[in-house]
Formats: structure tokens, C-alpha cells, sequence
């Protein structure tokens, strides 16, 4: 066997451990599964192979190993705590339970009771959970976190911070507890606190365990992937990036928060823990909408999973129109709807779903929720008048004013999505001045909200004679980024520059473009290997503006100028700009309204050849969603549709 597995005569066991030693675990686990294989009751194999695999947090084939060593060394009590506690970690609590109550040794049973406590904490049983701790030894620090901990999920932060600072002051610095405090200070609404012992908890691990390579992203890790371990658990590194993209998310600073998960020791998909490839869907879910809605799937599936996984899903699947699959998903999901969605969630979701096919019952739904939403924002409105007339001469940073205006916040973010799935029914309908309407009458609570900044004047710019009051909505988003204007969704920017152009405001329009162009240049200096596509989508609207008024010539010629070159400029959305002013041109010419100098009718075709090569991959409908049959799924890429253009093209040219 030595042989076999390049091992020298007499250097087998000092081999082993300096495996372990070196944290170089699956090497250790080939050899010592090896010996196992040749003989499986050897007690030192199995033992260390057991605990190589609970410190790679493979749980199960640890458990495995250690109900071997159970059934094969009865006298061996520990060995039967050992399983209990890979049971535990695998998320199997009753067949934990069963491991437990079997152990028969006076000397583990302090430890059996902790672990059993730890199950009943597990699966919320938070009574039977806290009679367990409390029959534990009071001086034992162990118990001051178990109590800390039931105390945090009840919901008493105050308390639980208390215990969790008593027992970092017994025990000393922790990275686990010190995340544990900052989660007290996050769920109190005290983000500083929170971010400052992130911080921390990210600086020590810099130092203490370069290995993590973290803060490398995603391209400087050249494949070095670190594996899930026992030191990475315990250095809570993975826990505190979460956080911080949690605390970045919360405050709309989604750029931050990318980041986050961008720096985080880099893992291999399949090594990622369900809490970070929750985040990453969620916040991908944007630009990628087939790989965030596989991702939400496949967490579904898995036990446990991220509470608010069944939500974001499903207001994923509503958000782009795939109402039949976010019923099917409730359907197929009752224990899921009972657990994961609380009564609001449920309302809302049922108002979505169903607005297609039954808009009266949803409109209703709809009207019950807004007035509940109303009701809980104007009682907080009064609390945080009455407070601030009772301290006048205090600060109102206090952390009791902090947390009602938090508290006003997010009752403002559930009326939101109320506000605008109601308004989204007449704007369907094309209704904008009652979608203006709906929106004047929320003013006293949103005047100050981006999301609604921005829908009204969506709303006034489709109204096309009010482009003086949409400039002023849009301009209130656009200057609190204008330093990174590249945030600002492109869609925005383009329907600023059209407000400028029709209000006779060129230069502003002007320095528009060019200040997003300067800085796209900036932009891909740094990453060169990315595509930008806020001028060309700008240019693209500004097109699409010609052609509506009927000058196509200029029109086309601005949508072919904003998409060159094609390698870098052509995506989904910039296709499909371009391709509704050449199909509204060639509709025109086969009517015979419309005649096109040959140059330009030149400029398009050659364009439209150009787009045939980098269109090969940009598929015009989501992807990774359905099975789709070959054929389908070929004519739904950019190279088909432009060849069907051109064709179409060169067939009305030539008549």
C-alpha cells in the first residue's frame, strides 16, 4: 500500500499528520480511506479519517464513520457524542436525538445536554431548548451563549447582547462571538457598531490567515479555491462578509455590497454555504435573472435553507412576469407558504399572482393592504412628532428616535410595492394620468423616496407634453450619484437626456453624454474586459426618439453609431433598442411611407452583419429557464434575429 501511495517504509503515520498539520485534509482522507477499505476496523484510521471529515464539514460521511466506531467500540462512549454532534451539524436532529439517548456515560453528560439543547435550538423549540440550559453548571461560559443566544432568537437583543459582552469578557476575543454581538447591534438598528466589529472580525483574519486570500475578488484568486474547514468556521469570516453585504443591502448601497461577496475567501460554487449563495442570487438578480431563479431553486431544495429564499423566489418569478410559475410554486410549497411568508408577504404575493386573471380580487387585495400600510405609517409619523416635541433640546440621533425612524422606513418599503403594483395596473392599461393620480395622493409619505421619485416621472415623461416636470424628478436621482454616474441605471440618464433635448435644453443634454462617456472610458481602463452600455443605451433612446417623430434617417444612423463596435457595445437590452427602430423602418418602407437614402439603407445592413459573429451567445430570452428544444433556442440569439432582419431588410431595399 505504501508503494501505492508514494509512502515510505516507516513514515505512514508521520505522513498523516503532517497532512492534518498542514491542513491538507484530502490528502490525508485518500490515504487514510485506503486503509480503511483494507481493513475496516482498524480504530486509528477510522478515528482520524472521521475527524478529517468533520473538520472539512463533510458531516455526513463523519457520521458515518463515527456510528462505526459506535458499533464497533461500544466501551468507547465519546465516539457516540462524537456521531450525535455530526448528526447534529448535518441537520439530521431526530436521528441525533436518538445517538444521544443512548449514551450512557454520568462523564458526557454535560455535553449530551448541550447538544441536545443545540437540537432543540435548531428546530425553535426555544422552551424545552432553555430548560435544558438551565440545568447546565451556572459558571460554565457555554451557557451564557446558549442563553444569549435563545434570548436573540426571541427576539430580546438588548438582553442578548448583554450576555453576549459578559461572556467575551470571561472567555476573551472571539470571532464567533464578536459576530454575534454584531448581530445584536444589526437587528437593534446600531449599523456602526455592527460594521465596526465586521470589520474587525475581517482585519484579524487578514493577518491571522493570509491562506483565505481574502479581499482578492474574483479574478485574483487564479483558481486557488480554499475548501470549507473547521479554522474557516471558526474565524466567522464567512458570517461577517454576509452581514456586511446585509448591512450594505439594507441601506441601497448594492455596489458595496457586491463587493462584499466579491472579497470573501473564494470558495468553489458547490462549497458555498446557503446564506452566501443566497446573497449572491439576490444580488445578481437584476442582470442575471435565469442563474439568481436557479439559485433560489436549488436552495429550496436543501435543508435548511435561508428563510427568506421562498420570498425573494417568488417576488423574483412576479417581478418578471412569470405569474404562473410563482403560483406553481406556492401550490407545490404549502408547509413553505406556512412557514417562510408572513401574512403581509402572502397577501401581496396572492395580489400579483392573480392581477392577470382576476384584477378585481386583486385590486381589492390590493386596497386592504394599502390602508393597513397607511395606518402603521401615520401611528409611527405621530410617535416620532410627539418624540421630537418631547426632546427638543436633545439630540434626535438617540437610538430610540434612530429606531422609529428605521421602523417608519421599512413600513414605507411594504407600502411601496402595494403603491406600485396598484399603479402598474392602470399603467398596463396605458392610464398614466391615473397612475398620476395614485401617485400625487401618496406624496405626504413617498416625496422623498427614489423608488417614487423615479415612477412619477416615468409616469409624467410617458405623458410627452410634461417633459419640463419629469426633467425635475429625474435630476433629484441623477445628482446624488453624479459623481458615479455609471451607477445611475442607464434607462434613467437616456430619459433625462430626452427631457433635455425636447425642452430645447441641448447643452445640458450634451454634457450628459459626454460626462457618461468620459467616464466609461475611465471605467474600462480598470476593467478592461467589461462591457459599458449607458452611452450606447442613451445614444439607442435618443434614436428610437427620431424615428418616432419620423426621422428615421437620423434615427437609424444614431442607433447604428451607439452600437459600434458590435464586440463591445452589443447586449441584450442594446439589441433590443436597435432592432424596434429597424423593424419600425422596414414596416414603414414595405408600406411604401417611408424612403431611406442607400447609404444609409447600406450603414444598416452592414451593421446588422456585423452584429452576426459576438451575437452568437446573446440570447433575446431568458435563459436557463425552461428546457428549450435546439431549434427554438437557436432562433432565439442575436445572429438569427439580425440575419432575419437583413433579409427582411434587402427584401423590401429591393422592390
Amino acid at each position: 500500500m505504501n508503494a501505492m501511495l508514494n509512502i515510505k517504509e516507516g513514515e505512514f503515520t508521520s505522513t498523516i499528520y503532517g497532512y492534518i498539520h498542514e491542513q491538507k485534509f484530502n490528502e490525508a482522507i485518500r490515504i487514510l480511506q485506503y486503509q480503511h477499505e483494507r481493513n475496516p476496523k482498524n480504530l486509528a484510521a477510522l478515528s482520524l479519517l472521521a475527524y478529517c471529515y468533520y473538520y472539512t464539514q463533510d458531516f455526513m460521511n463523519a457520521a458515518d464513520c463515527y456510528s462505526q466506531l459506535s458499533y464497533n467500540y461500544p466501551n468507547h462512549s465519546q465516539y457516540k457524542l462524537y456521531h450525535a454532534q455530526a448528526l447534529y451539524n448535518a441537520f439530521r436532529p431526530a436521528d441525533a436525538l436518538a445517538v444521544i439517548s443512548m449514551i450512557q456515560d454520568e462523564t458526557l453528560l454535560n455535553e449530551s445536554v448541550k447538544l441536545e439543547a443545540a437540537i432543540k435550538y435548531q428546530e425553535d423549540d426555544l422552551v424545552n431548548c432553555r430548560i435544558l440550559v438551565e440545568q447546565l453548571p451556572a459558571d460554565d461560559a457555554a451557557v451564557l451563549i446558549n442563553t444569549a443566544c435563545i434570548d436573540y432568537k426571541e427576539s430580546n437583543y438588548e438582553e442578548a447582547l448583554k450576555k453576549f459582552n459578559e461572556a467575551t469578557e470571561f472567555s476573551g476575543y472571539q470571532s464567533g462571538l464578536a459576530y454575534s454581538i454584531a448581530l445584536c447591534h444589526y437587528r437593534r438598528r446600531d449599523y456602526e457598531s455592527a460594521f465596526n466589529l465586521v470589520d474587525e472580525i475581517i482585519n484579524r483574519a487578514v493577518i491571522n490567515n493570509p491562506e483565505f486570500n481574502i479581499g482578492q475578488g474574483l479574478e485574483g484568486h487564479d483558481g486557488n479555491f480554499i475548501q470549507n474547514s473547521q479554522k474557516l468556521h471558526e474565524s466567522a469570516i464567512i458570517e461577517a462578509f454576509n452581514l456586511k453585504f446585509a448591512m450594505h443591502y439594507r441601506v441601497k448601497d448594492f455596489k458595496a455590497a457586491k463587493e462584499c461577496l466579491d472579497d470573501m475567501p473564494p470558495r468553489n460554487e458547490h462549497d458555498n454555504d446557503p446564506i452566501t449563495l443566497h446573497n449572491t442570487a439576490i444580488c445578481n438578480a437584476n442582470s442575471d435573472f435565469g442563474d439568481s431563479s436557479a439559485k433560489l431553486q436549488f436552495l429550496l431544495g436543501i435543508n435548511p435553507f435561508p428563510q427568506e429564499t421562498f420570498a425573494n423566489l417568488l417576488f423574483l418569478y412576479c417581478k418578471n412576469d412569470y405569474f404562473g410559475l410563482a403560483a406553481d410554486v406556492l401550490a407545490e410549497n404549502p408547509s413553505h407558504t406556512f412557514y417562510c411568508l408572513n401574512e403581509y408577504q402572502f397577501n401581496l404575493l396572492e395580489a400579483l399572482i392573480y392581477m392577470p386573471t382576476n384584477p378585481e380580487e386583486s385590486l381589492k387585495k390590493l386596497e386592504k393592504l394599502e390602508k393597513e400600510c397607511l395606518e402603521k405609517l401615520r401611528k409611527i409619523a405621530i410617535e416620532i412628532q410627539v418624540k421630537k416635541e418631547q426632546n427638543k433640546t436633545e439630540d434626535d440621533t438617540s437610538l430610540e428616535m434612530r429606531n422609529l425612524i428605521a421602523s417608519y422606513d421599512d413600513s414605507l418599503e411594504l407600502y411601496l410595492p402595494v403603491l406600485m403594483t396598484y399603479a402598474k395596473h392602470y399603467w398596463d392599461k396605458r392610464d398614466y394620468k391615473v397612475v398620476e393620480k395614485i401617485f400625487r395622493n401618496s406624496v405626504d409619505f413617498c416625496q422623498n423616496h427614489d423608488t417614487w421619485k423615479l415612477n412619477v416621472g416615468h409616469t409624467i415623461f410617458m405623458q410627452e407634453k410634461k417633459y419640463h416636470e419629469a426633467t425635475a424628478f429625474y435630476e433629484a436621482i441623477v445628482k446624488k450619484k453624479y459623481d458615479d454616474i455609471l451607477e445611475v441605471p442607464a434607462m434613467i440618464l437616456a430619459n433625462l437626456v430626452v427631457c433635455y433635448i425636447m425642452t430645447n435644453q441641448t447643452d445640458d443634454a450634451e454634457a450628459m453624454l459626454k460626462r457618461v462617456e468620459n467616464e466609461e472610458e475611465q471605467a474600462a481602463l480598470v476593467r478592461p474586459n467589461e462591457k459599458f452600455f449607458h452611452n450606447s443605451i442613451i445614444s439607442l433612446v435618443i434614436g428610437s426618439l427620431y424615428c418616432s417623430k419620423g426621422n428615421f434617417e437620423f434615427g437609424i444612423s444614431r442607433v447604428v453609431k451607439a452600437l459600434d463596435p458590435p464586440e463591445k457595445k452589443l447586449g441584450v437590452d442594446t439589441w433590443y433598442y436597435a432592432k424596434r427602430c429597424i423593424v419600425a423602418a422596414i414596416e414603414m418602407m414595405a408600406k411604401n411611407l417611408l424612403v431611406m437614402r442607400d447609404s444609409v439603407v447600406m450603414d444598416v445592413i452592414q451593421f446588422l452583419s456585423s452584429c452576426e459573429v459576438p451575437g452568437r451567445n446573446i440570447y433575446t430570452v431568458p435563459d436557463d429557464l425552461f428546457e428549450q428544444a435546439g431549434e427554438s433556442k437557436v432562433k432565439c440569439n442575436v445572429t438569427y434575429e439580425a440575419r432575419m432582419l437583413k433579409a427582411a431588410l434587402l427584401m423590401v431595399f429591393n422592390d
